[in-house]
């Protein structure tokens, strides 16, 4: 297969420019470009969709942002639904409901440019090329004054529908990450690595060398040199109250066989085009069982996360409080953070288990992701990030959710039918003491 997509992307190297007519393409503009996607949908066999298909790619690649806008708006006018076709199929399948006029709903109901994509997709690197197309027409969704604004948002709900399904759980691979990796996907994870920024390759060496520190990614068969998401994980024989314990290069490593804690304390996607595609509730899942099968000896999981919306709330609930942290909107840590102390995590505590928003879901993303995901709220810590993100985060603050790995989906059903914040003994009484 690789051999002949290299024949394919040989021919379509060519200077001829082909069409759905077998004639010559227009040299340049947007007639050009029109031309090369009507081929491609037009195309009447596998092999001649895959040459229209890699051309067609390339043109879409070179073009700038209104351009890409512009193909956008004659991509949803062109090869949308057609409403009447759908009325009429609709329509036959309520007098005649069989499997054929079944079918012919199914196929009415579906826009065309969702084939488009299907033909993409066979192109040589096609899915992460369709990846990183995606990642460029959500720049036009999120920006309203884009005139292609409505047909990209339209157009991008059908692609992130179809890479749901291309990215499925079940194609996923589970690689792990060390220090023998080859050298091009280590430098995708420093540049991906978003919760704790790698600032060298000693840096990256001490989190992938030591046998206390392991890293996890998944990968797809389509994408075999892009990881999807990634996992950092330290095994010990404590939970960390601070992630400079965790993160510092010069340290003794502990040996596997004496940890009882596998602590993730980094998680990151990796691929804007694969927004709102979940994968880190299996990720953390399938680690923590790989772990627990190749270290039996681990009995606790879990993360040192860190809390980005504490601040912002803060700010709003508590202003006086939030402005130790940040005096003239420069994140620092107080001189007399000690007498903070007890403010600040009966304020956090506040932050993580009364809801401000409409939807009643925990005010903080990450609390969200853990929460949701099965985990409990496990401990709070006080000045375990003083790194300048830290504290303009979350004030040096971050907390520890455990995953119990017996009743972990027991968890989640429970954490989805009451939106109740799960927490450890230690924390149900340190609410008890803040309301008296």
């Amino acid at each position: 297969m690789r051999f002949l997509q290299s024949m394919l992307t040989a021919l379509v190297s060519s200077p001829l420019r082909i069409t759905g007519r077998g004639g010559r393409a227009p040299v340049d503009g947007a007639q050009d470009i029109e031309s090369a996607l009507a081929a491609v949908m037009s195309a009447p066999g596998a092999v001649s969709s895959l040459i229209y298909a890699e051309r067609f790619l390339g043109q879409v690649e070179a073009l700038d942002a209104d351009g890409l806008s512009a193909l956008i708006r004659h991509i949803a006018a062109t090869y949308d639904i057609d409403a009447t076709a759908l009325a009429n199929a609709a329509r036959h399948y309520g007098s005649e409901p069989d499997a054929g006029s079944l079918a012919q709903i199914a196929t009415f109901a579906e826009p065309r440019w969702q084939e488009l994509f299907r033909r993409l997709n066979g192109a040589e690197n096609g899915t992460v090329r369709l990846v990183r197309l995606r990642e460029r027409l959500q720049v036009i969704v999120n920006k309203d004054s884009d005139p292609a604004h409505s047909d990209a948002a339209r157009i991008d709900a059908g692609l992130g529908a179809l890479l749901r399904m291309w990215f499925n759980p079940g194609f996923l691979v589970l690689q792990p990450i060390d220090w023998s990796t080859p050298a091009n996907i280590l430098e995708k994870i420093i540049a991906y690595e978003a919760v704790h920024e790698i600032t060298s390759w000693d840096a990256l060496r001490a989190r992938l060398a030591p046998e206390d520190r392991r890293c996890f990614a998944f990968f797809h068969p389509r994408m075999p040199e892009e990881p999807l998401i990634f996992v950092e994980v330290a095994l010990t024989d404590h939970t960390p109250a601070s992630i400079e314990d965790v993160l510092q290069i010069e340290r003794q490593a502990l040996s596997p066989d004496d940890a009882s804690t596998a602590v993730f304390y980094s998680i990151s996607n990796c691929q804007a085009g694969l927004a709102g595609i979940s994968f880190g509730n299996f990720l953390i899942k399938r680690v923590a069982q790989e772990l627990r099968l190749e270290h039996p000896a681990l009995t606790t999981f879990v993360t040192l996360s860190p809390v980005p919306g504490l601040m912002r709330w803060l700010r709003r609930e508590t202003p006086d409080l939030a402005e130790q942290f940040a005096a003239d909107d420069k994140p620092d840590w107080p001189a007399d953070a000690d007498s903070l102390e007890s403010a600040f995590t009966a304020a956090a505590l506040r932050y993580f288990t009364r809801s401000d928003r409409p939807d009643g879901w925990p005010n903080d993303p990450v609390a969200r992701f853990h929460l949701g995901n099965g985990a409990i709220l496990e401990q709070i810590n006080y000045g375990a990030d003083k790194s300048p993100k830290g504290l303009a985060q979350s004030g040096g603050l971050m907390v520890n959710y455990q995953y119990d790995l017996d009743v972990v989906e027991a968890n989640h059903e429970a954490f989805h039918e009451t939106k109740s914040v799960l927490l450890s003994p230690a924390l149900k009484t340190a609410m008890k003491s803040a309301k008296s």
